[in-house]
């Protein structure tokens, strides 16, 4: 049985690779899932809170409530690449860990 990680774990080893894929998988299927530029915009103010606040001292709750809506529960659409859909992984991933 794996031992659950934190959100501070998650953010520890998602977050730089988020700040890579999310502005390319943007700027490469905005056009056909508009809905990911809201996306973008809303991790990048999770990440924002995140470094300002520090070590688990945000709160994130309507941020992660309006991923999750945005998303269809982090749900991939069927076409597009394997970065948006590691994207979703990771936010999926760091909502879990933070919802605890």
């Amino acid at each position: 049985m794996s031992k659950k990680l934190t959100f501070n774990e998650v953010r520890e080893r998602h977050f730089k690779t988020l700040e890579q894929y999310v502005p390319i998988v943007a700027r490469v299927h905005g056009g056909s899932h508009p809905e990911f530029h809201e996306v973008r915009k809303i991790f990048e103010a999770i990440n924002r809170k995140t470094k300002e606040a520090g070590l688990e001292g945000s709160d994130l709750n309507e941020e992660f409530a309006k991923l999750r809506e945005i998303t269809n529960n982090y749900t991939v659409p069927s076409d597009v690449c394997e970065s948006y859909e590691a994207v979703y992984q990771m936010l999926a991933e760091a909502d879990e860990a933070y919802q605890g």
